[in-house]
């Protein structure tokens, strides 16, 4: 064997099928780009996720802006992180491995810096925080090409294991965001390069308890903390990754290999940036296109925009991976990744905000019998000490769900995860109605966690089930895109639920938007039988 094409950082015979291979070369270079991927992956849904928790400490600090636009800034960089998925999936194809994860590591300082720099401004108009917000959506894009990658390394026997890993220790950037922010947020972490302290109004909490009001605060540190981390790691990235060249055959060199990144994810911010100014309503926008019209909009003009602007070689690789696309078990997968990964992130960043305002205020009748939503709740639980349990459940039993499906098959699993899901959804809708219209929300409190922790925990396992199946099902060459095309659709999930959620919750009628959440999971579980598990399925339970 040439063992010089396993020594520097281009790699360039790669057989993980031939066990003789893995065993003697392959393994070892494999786990090592896992375990490097795995943290930066992490901090990228830390610094994507983050709004969902610094929403919450925005309204403690009496930030002027209403609840409906606070819930904005949360799906603003939910909106944005899924956009740029769509370009991220076909990074490695074009820029490699290497070159790809450790400049989009990279990148999330520009944001984290950003995003503490106007926090330290209350004053300042909306749509800067909204721009920050846009900007954060780069730490959600990462995670199309990092799966992209590590699917690449590994054999399809191992293909639910390594995926359920990268994805399920990465998901933790969601629970380790709720845990740090709120923790960080109470020292003055920078010293006096980290900007003046801010005066809490209303009760704040973290992982260990309530912070009372009038405790000194740096919000600000929501952004700089992770610069702490993110240096650290692009140089580990840059000298402990590789790009296979069997997958990534014309990088043409680093600098074109950025140049080609920095393209493509600058073009997503353009549809990206179009759609928001259509759909938002005024200051920030013209708000003439619902949700449900921006969303396809954003998605076409981005496909569209980076077929038309491609060239030279970049053109042909584009031109390639779109073949994904007339293959119909991409959008059945798509559809199915959307209950599980669309669910686990669109819950993560509504859920907290969802508890401030369900749980936080005391909803009573006055002198005429009209409901009023807007008396704190002495006795509302301390949001932050709690909000972080839920995503830790679903990142922490991923690789579980990838486990057991490489022992029984993927689409047994999504089928239970499906019918678990519609069930609790129910369940949740129902217990969210009791709450909002309760002068006494806290009752219900520790029912509605458990029940959450139930839609977790099954997204959780049907994040490493769905992505089992698509490594079962494409070949090495599309594997990857349809890995990240379908992260990048499900991704809009994390726009979706605080829309809805947002969106009923103002009209008084939380529980819908549970219910239609249920209905959706019900029709998912019809579609997975018929493609996969019906006696003349074409593919039978991959």
């Amino acid at each position: 064997m040439n063992t010089k094409t396993h020594t520097g950082a281009d790699i360039q015979d790669w057989r993980p099928e031939d066990e003789q291979f893995w065993e003697s070369t392959g393994k070892k270079i494999a786990y090592r780009n896992l375990w490097i991927s795995i943290p930066a992956l992490l901090c990228g849904f830390a610094v994507w996720g983050m709004w969902g928790i610094i929403t919450v400490q925005m309204m403690n600090l009496g930030y002027p802006f209403s609840q409906a636009e606070l819930f904005t800034l949360t799906a603003i960089a939910g909106l944005a992180g899924a956009t740029m998925r769509i370009p991220a999936s076909f990074l490695i194809r074009l820029s490699g491995g290497r070159n790809t994860i450790f400049l989009t590591t990279a990148m999330l300082l520009a944001p984290a810096i950003g995003t503490g720099i106007v926090l330290q401004h209350p004053g300042w108009p909306l749509w800067s925080f909204q721009l920050m917000a846009l900007w954060c959506g780069v730490g959600g894009g990462n995670f199309a090409s990092s799966m992209s990658n590590i699917s690449s390394f590994f054999p399809k026997r191992l293909q639910g294991t390594g995926l359920g890993l990268n994805a399920g220790l990465g998901n933790f950037g969601v629970t380790t965001m709720q845990v740090v922010i709120p923790l960080v947020m109470t020292v003055p972490l920078l010293g006096s390069l980290g900007g003046e302290a801010m005066t809490l109004q209303k009760e704040s909490g973290w992982i260990f308890g309530a912070i009372p009001a009038g405790t000194l605060t740096w919000i600000q540190n929501a952004g700089f903390a992770w610069v702490l981390s993110l240096v650290p790691l692009s140089i580990l990235c840059w000298f402990g990754m590789n790009n296979l060249t069997t997958v990534s055959p014309n990088i043409g060199g680093t600098i074109p290999a950025f140049l080609k990144i920095v393209w493509l994810y600058t073009l997503s911010f353009i549809p990206a940036g179009v759609g928001l100014y259509l759909y938002l309503p005024a200051p920030s926008g013209l708000g003439v296109l619902n949700m449900w019209l921006a969303m396809p909009l954003i998605i076409i003009s981005t496909l569209m925009v980076m077929k038309l602007t491609a060239f030279g070689a970049m053109k042909d690789n584009v031109a390639k991976q779109f073949a994904i696309f007339s293959n119909k078990h991409t959008w059945s997968l798509t559809i199915l990744y959307i209950v599980t990964f669309g669910s686990f992130i669109g819950f993560s960043m509504a859920l907290p905000l969802s508890m401030k305002v369900i749980f936080g205020i005391s909803h009573v009748p006055d002198a005429s019998g009209v409901m009023q939503h807007t008396l704190v709740n002495p006795n509302g639980p301390a949001v932050l000490a709690y909000a972080w349990i839920g995503p830790f459940v679903g990142a922490a039993i991923r690789p579980v769900g990838g486990w057991i499906s490489d022992k029984v098959g993927g689409s047994i699993v999504t089928q239970w995860v499906c019918a678990v899901m519609a069930v609790a959804g129910v369940a949740v809708g129902y217990v969210m109605q009791l709450a909002y219209h309760s002068a006494t929300p806290e009752q219900y409190f520790f029912i509605f966690l458990a029940l959450f922790m139930v839609l977790f925990a099954a997204s959780g396992i049907g994040n490493g089930s769905t992505f089992r199946s698509i490594g079962v099902i494409f070949d090495r060459q599309q594997a990857g895109p349809v890995l990240g095309w379908t992260s990048a659709v499900a991704a809009y999930g994390a726009f979706i639920a605080p829309v809805v959620i947002g969106q009923q919750i103002k009209l008084g009628t939380p529980q819908m938007a549970m219910y239609g959440f249920a209905v959706f999971y019900a029709l998912c579980l019809i579609l997975n039988w018929w493609f996969y598990l019906r006696a003349g399925a074409e593919i039978k339970n991959p």
